[in-house]
C-alpha cells in the first residue's frame, strides 16, 4: 500500500467513524433508552419482585450422589437417566444474564466508536480558545468510565457460574447440612437484585451521555471555532 492510498483509506475510515457516531447518537441511544425503559418496567427487573427462589430436587441429589459412588466402584447405574444426574443452572438468572449482556456488549461497542470519533476531533494542543477541548476531554472521560464499569459487570456475571457452582457441589457433598442450599438461594437472590440495579446503571449511562452530547454537540464537533467570530 502506498502512501496515496494510505491516505484514502485513513480519510475513508474517519467519514465511516464519523456517520456511525452520529448515527449511534442520534438514533441507537435514542431507540435503547426506549428499550431499557421498557425493560425496567417488567416484573423481572423489578427489584422487589424480580427474585425467584432456587429449589434443590433431593431425589435428583440423592441419585447423582448414588450414580458417582456406583461410577467409583466400577459399577454402571442402569437406572440412572444422563438428564436426572444434572443440576440445571438458575433458569430465571441465565434469562435476565442473556438480556442484560447483550445491553452491555452494545454499549461497549458503541462507547468504542464515540471514544475514536471525539478523540479524532480533538485539535492539537496550542493557547487561546479550549473550551471546547475542554468540553471534548469531559465527554470522553464520561465515555470512558463508563466503559470501565460496563467490563466490571460482564466480568461479575461471568464469576457468577463458577462462584454457583462451588456451592452446588457443596451442597451435593453435604445435602445434610441446610446452610449450603440457603447460601444458594440468598446468592442468586443478590445477583439477581445486583441484575436490576445493573440494568439501571446502563440506562443511567446512556441518559448522561446522550443528554451531554447533545447539548454540546457543536462544541465537541467543532471545538475551536464555536466562538472564533468574536474575537474580530
Amino acid at each position: 500500500m502506498d502512501q496515496t492510498e494510505a491516505i484514502s483509506k485513513t480519510k475513508e475510515f474517519y467519514e465511516t467513524n464519523k456517520i456511525d457516531a452520529e448515527r449511534i447518537i442520534f438514533q441507537k441511544i435514542p431507540e435503547r433508552l426506549v428499550h431499557l425503559y421498557e425493560l425496567l418496567n417488567k416484573p423481572e427487573f423489578c427489584i422487589q419482585i424480580n427474585y425467584k427462589e432456587c429449589k434443590f430436587d433431593v431425589t435428583t441429589i440423592t441419585k447423582l450422589e448414588n450414580s458417582v459412588k456406583n461410577y467409583a466402584e466400577g459399577e454402571t447405574p442402569h437406572n440412572i437417566i444422563p438428564g436426572q444426574m444434572i443440576i440445571s443452572s438458575n433458569k430465571n438468572s441465565k434469562k435476565l444474564f442473556e438480556i442484560l449482556k447483550s445491553n452491555i456488549t452494545q454499549l461497549i461497542e458503541d462507547n468504542c466508536v464515540l471514544k475514536i470519533w471525539i478523540t479524532l476531533l480533538i485539535p492539537k494542543i496550542e493557547d487561546g480558545n479550549n473550551f471546547g477541548v475542554y468540553v471534548q476531554n469531559t465527554v470522553l472521560k464520561l465515555i470512558c468510565n463508563s466503559d470501565s464499569a460496563a467490563k466490571t459487570y460482564l466480568k461479575k456475571l461471568s464469576s457468577y457460574y463458577d462462584h454457583r457452582g462451588k456451592l452446588i457441589s457443596k451442597v451435593v457433598k453435604y445435602p445434610f447440612i441446610e446452610d449450603y442450599r440457603v447460601a444458594v438461594e440468598e446468592f442468586d437472590e443478590k445477583q439477581n437484585f445486583d441484575v436490576s440495579l445493573i440494568l439501571r446503571e446502563i440506562y443511567y449511562f446512556n441518559t448522561v451521555l446522550y443528554d451531554v452530547i447533545i447539548k454540546n454537540f457543536e462544541k465537541i464537533k467543532n471545538p475551536r471555532s464555536s466562538n472564533i467570530d468574536c474575537l474580530y
